[in-house]
């Protein structure tokens, strides 16, 4: 596959002040004068990635990352158990979306997503869908009740151990319940923080084991040595997840009319087992005009899709995005 393009530092950095004592960091790449872009990262609490720069050609892009509320360097910071996330929502992401490009006097972008940025990218494009030039989704993941309900209890069935001792991590009298549920329960409202760690770190160790089977992939990851981060982390999915991110089951799906006309590529492993490729295929089908690419890896990708990504942006860069006039 084609090399990604050099390491590069953002020319352009901040806080942005998004209403309710919660600031988000941004941050700008690539050319002042190119096409505009937005990286939606997973997670959620994933946070942004300096890597991530090297997939838009430095040229021709303006590239821009934020880390969404709650974790990497936005604030109030979910690794401390204190942190209110009753104004952490989707709704809230999609608004700090839409107030980040208004501050950076963009007047239409591209979305890239991965993973729970798919589910983030696709709630903000229905919602403006003239702000979005092109979109290119990894990884897709809709957040439905029924896509949590498959990774928190039906994919087990292809790991039984691993499943058994991420079920033991809850209370014996919820253990045939919702486990998200009760994970978000324990990690989000639980009065003993011994057990709201133990919760994260549990939670992690059952991400890693979907994982596990993905060529290259490491357990336990090492990012999770970073205990602030682990927490953030848990506590962010949990609490998204275990509320179906806010959004009516399968409507992304119902609405994605709305992206009739605006081109989008989307790349999914088949062997994802953390979310399933059928997921892929109702959105390809819902979305009048999308590219679905299927490529042999799982849910962290293979060279494969590096390579379909880079062929995305390389080809979306044709289409430059307006800016808006400065105010």
């Amino acid at each position: 596959m084609p090399d990604p393009y050099p390491p590069l530092e953002p020319y352009e950095a901040g806080m942005l002040d998004v209403g309710g004592g919660q600031s988000i960091y941004w941050e700008v790449s690539g050319n002042p004068d190119g096409k505009a872009a937005v990286a939606l990262h997973g997670g959620p609490g994933a946070g942004s990635r300096p890597g991530r720069r090297r997939w838009f050609d430095p040229e021709r892009y303006r590239l821009v990352q934020f880390d969404q509320r709650g974790c990497g360097r936005s604030t109030p910071h979910a690794g401390d158990f204190s942190t209110d996330l009753s104004t952490n929502t989707t709704h809230h992401l999609i608004a700090d979306i839409e107030r980040l490009r208004e501050h950076l006097a963009i007047e239409r972008w591209l979305v890239w997503g991965a993973s729970w940025g798919v589910t983030l990218g696709l709630a903000y494009a229905e919602r403006y869908p003239q702000r979005v030039s092109e979109m290119i989704f990894l990884s897709i993941t809709l957040t439905r009740r029924a896509d949590v309900q498959w990774f928190g209890r039906d994919v087990g069935r292809y790991f039984p151990e691993e499943w058994a001792r991420f079920r033991a991590g809850v209370p014996e009298a919820d253990r045939d319940g919702d486990l998200v549920v009760v994970y978000d329960r324990l990690l989000n409202h639980h009065p003993d923080p011994a057990i709201r760690l133990q919760a994260a770190r549990d939670w992690v160790a059952w991400e890693d084991a979907l994982l596990s089977l993905e060529e290259g992939y490491v357990t336990p990851n090492p990012c999770w040595a970073d205990e602030r981060y682990m927490v953030a982390f848990a506590h962010l999915v949990t609490h998204y997840f275990s509320h179906a991110a806010w959004l009516e089951e399968d409507g992304l799906l119902r609405n994605a009319s709305r992206l009739t006309g605006t081109p989008g590529v989307l790349i999914h492993g088949r062997l994802d087992l953390a979310g399933p490729a059928d997921v892929a295929w109702q959105l390809a089908q819902a979305w009048p005009g999308a590219e679905l690419h299927f490529v042999a890896g799982g849910h962290t990708g293979d060279a494969e899709m590096n390579r379909l990504l880079l062929e995305a942006t390389d080809r979306f860069a044709s289409a430059p995005s307006a800016r808006a006039p400065s105010r």
